[in-house]
């Protein structure tokens, strides 16, 4: 049995870490048996979440964990995909996952009306005394590592443009399709709805959300996605 070790779920939505949401999408998608557990920072071989441990083994990274599971149970969502539809996906999932992401980042992290939402959340996660001594900490770190990568040097205004043009990127690209590379669900979809969702959920009304929410088909996959993989609220095997 396979053991997801992820951080807490929050907003309505199975986990407040896009990369965590991805990976237990591409799980339920692909209907590997797991059991999700909170997860021991001090356990998780390159220091992020999520991790998985199998087979007495741990290994760390949304995506490497993706590709082993694929060389390990097959490959039922990816396998018929051209090279070009390859291609298309992996470029919308960096979109996501490198610039995106820094965004989602910024809202929770820096901005001071997300903080004040995601700052009690985040704690939770530690005891009570250590979380509030470390969660400082990790926030600056989160800023610094947002000015490093380059987004944190810009102004709001400059910010958000930059936010709806992936946005609006990742929108076209999905059009009117039930799914990314169309009618068939693929591993690309994982990280849309991982990411998308995470922006859509975060009960703070800001523009790059504002912005999100008009993009009505971002919106509608969401939906169909969650119905699909995960209304239930449960997961597979005897996660809790």
């Amino acid at each position: 049995m396979l053991t997801l070790h992820q951080a807490p779920a929050a907003f309505g939505i199975g986990n407040i870490s896009p990369f965590c949401l991805k990976l237990e999408s591409y799980l339920r998608m692909t209907g590997i048996p797991y059991t999700a557990k909170a997860a021991d920072h001090g356990k998780a071989p390159k220091g992020k979440l999520p991790f998985i441990e199998e087979d007495g083994s741990f290994l760390g990274d949304s995506q490497l964990i993706i590709e082993h599971l694929k060389r390990k149970h097959g490959d039922p969502l990816d396998e018929k995909l051209g090279a070009e539809d390859v291609a298309q996906g992996h470029l919308v999932r960096r979109v996501l996952e490198d610039s995106l992401y820094w965004h989602i980042v910024h809202e929770r992290w820096v901005s001071p009306e997300g903080w004040r939402v995601y700052k009690p959340i985040f704690e939770a996660i530690f005891p009570p005394v250590v979380g509030k001594l470390v969660v400082p900490l990790i926030r600056r770190g989160m800023t610094k590592a947002l000015h490093t990568q380059g987004l944190g040097r810009h102004r709001p205004e400059e910010l958000l443009e930059m936010g709806k043009a992936d946005v609006s990127a990742v929108a076209t690209v999905l059009g009117d399709k039930p799914f990314l590379l169309g009618d068939n669900p693929t591993s690309f979809d994982a990280a849309l709805y991982a990411f998308i969702v995470s922006i859509i959920a975060f009960p703070v009304d800001s523009p790059l959300r504002q912005y999100t929410l008009e993009r009505r088909n971002l919106v509608r996959y969401c939906e169909r996605f969650q119905q699909r993989y995960f209304a239930n609220g449960q997961h597979h095997a005897s996660g809790q």
